[in-house]
């Protein structure tokens, strides 16, 4: 049987549809999934994400194996290991190393934009273009115009720029640190981190319209990131909640371990609550409280 992209792409939707983490009701997001094309923003060489023999991460060199290339860009549930240690690791032959970027699974790109939920027309601020996948999805939605992303990386930046133009694509893209967001062209209805941070950065929520959402990874206590749907207050504040368990890379200002007491977590909290928490972000701080609770810790 002769794979195909879009033989693969329409399998890949298929099975993202019957799990509830998938599209959902959202036949608006199950449709751009189906017009992008996700190969043209996987690199030749990516690693697999899971150690293989010798203890290292496999490589899977699409010149050498395409069908299992292809494979692995359209399995739902697959992250794909694009740099390792910054960059600082050739992708050669397996490895071991520090994750540092990856073009996210289809699945979790799509529970991501399932609970951004972005209109047509809508200004969108993505933090972490990476690949630039992500990117074109919200292109594709709001209208290519509409969406400015940052990436930190140089390097990362101008390959997603190149595969991102490659398919008639031309939002505006910002080499820069994220943590920072991108002031000139705000205020965002929308934003969107594909990294996960320990604390929400001020700048988002000041670059964030009065009742637009915010969508971020956050590092949790829990030994996972907790996906957070924030909505913006227009003072540079925003609140709301965990709505998933997810794991991404840490931004890379905020790699550095810090007690949890510091970051607004409670001292303690069973792990079964995450799905209570309640998060507020401002420019005071970050405050996160069980929705039973009755006082905040601040940071």
């Amino acid at each position: 049987m002769v794979m195909t992209a879009e033989g693969l792409r329409a399998r890949c939707a298929r099975r993202m549809s019957l799990t509830p983490r998938g599209f959902a009701d959202c036949s608006w997001l199950r449709q751009v999934f189906l017009e992008v094309p996700r190969e043209e923003f996987v690199p030749d060489r990516v690693w697999w994400p899971a150690r293989g023999d010798g203890a290292r991460y496999p490589l899977i060199d699409r010149n050498e194996k395409p069908r299992a290339w292809l494979k692995a860009v359209y399995e739902p549930g697959a992250a794909l290991i694009t740099q390792i240690d910054d960059g600082t690791v050739a992708p050669t032959g397996p490895a071991d190393g520090a994750f540092t970027s990856s073009i996210s699974s289809p699945g979790v790109v799509i529970e991501l934009l399932r609970h951004l939920a972005p209109e047509p027309g809508e200004r969108i601020l993505e933090i972490g273009t990476g690949s630039g996948y992500t990117t074109a999805l919200l292109a594709h939605r709001a209208g290519a115009a509409c969406v400015v992303t940052v990436e930190i990386d140089p390097c990362l930046a101008a390959r997603a720029e190149r595969r991102l133009r490659a398919v008639g694509l031309d939002p505006e893209i910002v080499t820069g640190d994220g943590e920072q967001g991108y002031a000139r062209g705000a205020p965002y209805g929308r934003i969107l981190s594909t990294a996960s941070v320990r604390r929400i950065p001020r700048a988002w929520l000041r670059q964030l319209k009065p009742g637009g959402v915010l969508v971020t990874p956050l590092d949790s206590p829990f030994g996972y990131d907790l996906l957070v749907h924030l909505t913006g207050d227009g003072h540079g504040g925003a609140s709301g909640r965990a709505v998933a368990q997810v794991e991404f890379m840490r931004v890379r200002g905020q790699r550095a371990q810090r007690p949890y007491t510091e970051l607004g977590w409670p001292a303690e909290l069973n792990t079964t609550q995450w799905r209570d928490l309640r998060v507020r972000a401002d420019q005071s701080g970050q405050h996160i409280t069980a929705a039973t609770a009755e006082a905040a810790c601040n940071w």
